[in-house]
This record gives C-alpha cells, sequence and structure tokens, in this order.
C-alpha cells in the first residue's frame, strides 16, 4: 500500500523528522530521570517492583529496557526517539480511524494534524516520559472501535480493542478511565463483541498480574498510593495553590488552550447529540485529565485522540466557517510555540547534546579513580547511561521518592528499594560506590535534595572527585566500601 502511494511515504518521513528534531531540542523536563534510570534497569534483567521502585504500572520498563541496551551511552535520546517513533504510528493510525468514521482524506489529516499539534502532545512525545506508548495504544483501538460502532466489527478486532486497551493501562494507569468507559458501554452494545474484548485484554492483565507478583506490597504502594500522597505532601509545601481547584482549573485551561484542544471540545460539545464508544472514550479520557492534582499538561493525552476523531466526523458533516477557521488557526500556532521557541534556542546547542558531554565526563571520572562496578546514588540517574554506569538501585525514581517524608518506614523503606532524605543513615547501611550530584540544579528540580545527599557524602568521608562536568559534583566512597547489586 505504502509503496503506491509514495506522497503518503515521503509524508510521514517529513513528520517523524520533525518528530525527531523536537526529541533533540525539547528542554530536558524533571520527570525523565525515574524513566531513564527505569529502563536502564530493566535493561539488565531486573524487575520492577522487586529490585527496584517504579511508580507507573509496568509495561514500558519491560518493553523498552530491551532494545534500549542498543542505544548503549545515547539510552536517553534513544527513548526520546522511540517516543516520537510511537506518536507517528499514533498519529497515521488517528487518520486512517477518522476515515473509517467516514471523514475524507484531507478533512481526517486536518483534525490529526491538529491534534497532533498541541503541546500536550507534542511534549509528550518529545521527551523520555511513559506517555507516547499509552498515547499509541489508545490510538490502536479507535479504528476497530469505530467499525464495530457501524456493525462492521469482527472478532479479531474486539480483541484488537481489548489488548491495546489494556496495554494502554499497563503502561499507564489513568487510561484506566477510558478504557472502563468503553468497556462499559461495550457490554451493553454486543455489535462490539464484549466477551472477545476481555479476551483481548486477558494477555496483558495477565502480565500486569504477573508483575504484581514480583512485589505485591511495593506494587500496591508505588502504583496505587505514591501517586495521591506524594504529589500532595509536596505540592502542599512548594506551591500549594495548584492543588486547588481554582489552581487546577487555571492550569486545565492553560494546557488545553496551547493547542486546540478547547475549541475542539467547545465543537464537539455543540454538535454531540447521542453517546456512542468514542463519547464514551472521550469522557473518560476527560476524568483522566481531571482526576490528578496537579494538573499538567500529559495528562490530556487520554482525551486528545476520541476528542479529535469526533472533530473530523463534525467537520465532515458541517465544515467549520472561516471565522472557526481563523480562531482554531491562533490555538494551533498557541500549540506550536513551545516547540519552535525550544527549536530556536537549541541554535546554540541541543539540550540533549550538551548533557551528553558531562554524562560522559562523569563516566571518564570514575575510569580514572579504577570504580569499574557499582552502582552510583543519584537524584539525576539520566546522567548515568552516557557515563557507562547504572544507578543505584535505591534512587530509581530519581528525586520522586527522595523528597518525601513519612510515607513509609525506614524498614519498608528497605524492603522496597527506597530512599528518603529522612532516612539516609539507616538506608546506606550498604554505602553506594559514588555519589553524584548537581543535576536538581540544571532544570527545574530542588537544589536543596542535593546537598542533603552531598552532606551525607563528606560526612561519612567520601571524596570529591575531580569532573570536567560544570555544575555536577562527584564523590567516590571510602577504600572499604563495598559496591553491591543491591542494598
Amino acid at each position: 500500500m505504502l509503496a503506491r502511494r509514495p506522497l503518503l511515504v515521503i509524508g510521514l518521513a517529513l513528520l517523524m523528522g520533525l518528530l525527531a528534531l523536537f526529541a533533540l531540542v525539547r528542554p530536558i523536563d524533571h520527570d525523565e530521570s525515574q524513566y531513564v534510570a527505569a529502563t536502564a534497569l530493566a535493561g539488565i534483567g531486573l524487575h520492577p517492583y522487586r529490585d527496584f521502585a517504579y511508580l507507573q504500572t509496568p509495561l514500558q520498563p519491560y518493553l523498552l529496557g530491551p532494545p534500549g541496551v542498543l542505544f548503549g551511552t545515547h539510552l536517553w535520546l534513544g527513548l526520546r526517539l522511540m517516543n516520537a517513533l510511537f506518536g507517528l504510528v499514533a498519529a497515521a493510525l488517528l487518520w486512517r480511524a477518522m476515515q473509517e468514521e467516514g471523514a475524507t482524506p484531507g478533512v481526517a489529516l486536518a483534525a490529526a494534524g491538529l491534534a497532533l499539534g498541541c503541546d500536550a502532545v507534542l511534549f509528550s512525545l518529545a521527551v523520555a516520559r511513559n506517555d507516547a506508548l499509552p498515547f499509541l495504544c489508545l490510538c490502536a483501538a479507535l479504528l476497530p472501535i469505530v467499525r464495530a460502532e457501524r456493525g462492521a466489527g469482527t472478532a479479531t478486532g474486539a480483541l484488537i480493542t481489548g489488548l491495546a486497551l489494556a496495554g494502554a493501562v499497563a503502561a499507564k494507569l489513568s487510561y484506566a478511565a477510558p478504557a472502563l468507559a468503553y468497556g462499559a458501554y461495550a457490554l451493553f452494545h454486543r455489535a462490539h463483541r464484549p466477551p472477545w474484548v476481555i479476551a483481548g485484554a486477558l494477555p496483558m492483565l495477565g502480565f500486569v498480574g504477573w508483575a504484581y507478583a514480583q512485589g505485591p506490597d511495593a506494587f500496591r504502594f508505588e502504583v496505587l498510593r505514591f501517586g495521591v500522597e506524594a504529589p500532595a505532601q509536596w505540592y502542599a509545601a512548594a506551591a500549594p495553590f495548584k492543588l486547588t481547584l481554582a489552581g487546577r482549573a487555571v492550569d486545565l485551561v492553560k494546557f488545553l488552550s496551547l493547542g486546540t484542544a478547547l475549541p475542539a471540545l467547545a465543537i464537539v460539545a455543540g454538535r454531540t447529540r447521542h453517546m456512542g464508544a468514542v463519547e464514551a472514550l472521550l469522557m473518560g479520557g476527560v476524568i483522566a485529565a481531571l482526576l490528578p492534582a496537579p494538573t499538567w499538561r500529559q495528562y490530556l493525552l487520554p482525551l486528545i485522540p476520541p476528542l479529535f476523531l469526533l472533530l473530523a466526523r463534525a467537520w465532515q458533516a458541517t465544515p467549520s466557517t472561516r471565522a472557526v477557521r481563523m480562531i482554531v488557526g491562533v490555538f494551533a500556532a498557541a500549540g506550536l510555540a513551545p516547540s519552535l521557541l525550544a527549536t530556536a534556542q537549541a541554535v546554540t546547542g541541543p539540550p540533549l547534546v550538551a548533557a551528553q558531554g558531562p554524562g560522559e565526563a562523569i563516566g571518564t571520572a570514575l575510569d580514572r579513580a579504577h570504580i569499574l562496578t557499582g552502582f552510583v546514588a543519584t537524584l539525576s540517574p539520566e546522567m548515568l547511561p552516557a557515563a557507562r554506569r547504572l544507578p543505584d538501585v535505591r534512587f530509581a525514581t530519581g528525586p520522586f521518592y527522595f523528597r518525601s517524608h513519612g510515607l513509609l518506614d525506614p524498614a519498608t523503606e528497605r524492603r522496597f528499594s527506597v530512599v528518603s532524605r529522612g532516612n539516609l543513615d539507616a538506608a546506606f547501611a550498604v554505602r553506594p560506590a559514588a555519589i553524584l550530584v548537581g543535576g536538581e540544579a540544571q532544570g527545574s528540580g530542588d537544589p536543596a535534595l542535593d546537598r542533603v545527599l552531598e552532606d551525607w557524602a563528606v560526612r561519612h568521608r567520601y571524596r570529591p572527585l575531580a569532573i570536567a562536568a560544570p555544575g555536577y559534583r562527584l564523590y567516590i566512597g571510602p577504600d572499604e566500601a563495598a559496591p553491591r547489586l543491591r542494598p
């Protein structure tokens, strides 16, 4: 098919190039640390929840860990490029689902392009987080859902729907809201073949159950409790307004306005007359966006695919007026602005290229000090692949568990292989081979957290090691330290 449509091939290649460019130039996001660390650790055969903490459902590190090894010292960039590829495939699937819904290729192209141009989407496809994979899974479910909705569904399509929606939940828990909303709808609409949808979901549910069995207590805390308790604890002290209804409303409108999601919601709401399968998905996506506190742009992703599918349907039925097109154009420009600004700022050097140098310098310094084995304790584990090192498993979540206090007692922290800033002495019964600090001051982090770790290193006679990495400081343990794989 692609060979007979050269313009489609050229378009996809250009889109991939654009997404790869944005992945290269997008500023470093604070959250990337934990996903780079999880992928690196899973790549050597360690298991989330059993061997290291992972604060999400388990699909991404298991799926990306093995191929991630191939990127070597460029793992961080490799994860960004894989997310860009996921975005390319998701956009193609969304475009195809829109045509199945009845939109012409032109209308579908416009609506899919507007979906992809939302800053929430461009951000999520450009950084090494866990948003692009479930976004792709949700888009993969749309085509068989649309076919089933018009009475042309098949058992195979229902299997794909179940597998794709369960895969989205296995990659990110918030996708449970649209998955459950569709599941409830399908149970009352036999054309969607609910037994086959359930059958399709079973392999992924079995995988999550197996991952749960690796460390049931850790899974319950990391996947279910942490996301509720830790952000509330942190933001109550750091930015309490973001937890209020007013603060969340402001953030929601802001992120919806960076792109065409806000006008799309207005258009779709004005033209929706009945509840169908795609409308159920959209309602679930809205719930997924509203539930977390505080509100961040990536939480909008579950609502984007069904929203813009409905927009394509609406525009196909009644073409938009010139005034609407102008308004949509303004919002579309706002959605592209952060990525274009990042591209302009990267003329002096893409952030990931700039980060690669310090990472290599850290590795060189450790080589010269003959610290060839053992894991490195750091709140910036994303720097370690370039250094040819792995993070101490107790710091697999970067700063996110470390900055909490009182969520677990010291004994449970040791059992779950995590460490909080107040329990360093108890957690470091087995000392790390090296301690790296300074990364929290490089972006949106909290330098005070690095100071806690650095003060501990100084108090326990860790020796500073000169490194050609401005802003970073490296300490190596006393000669009697005996690095091990796990504490």
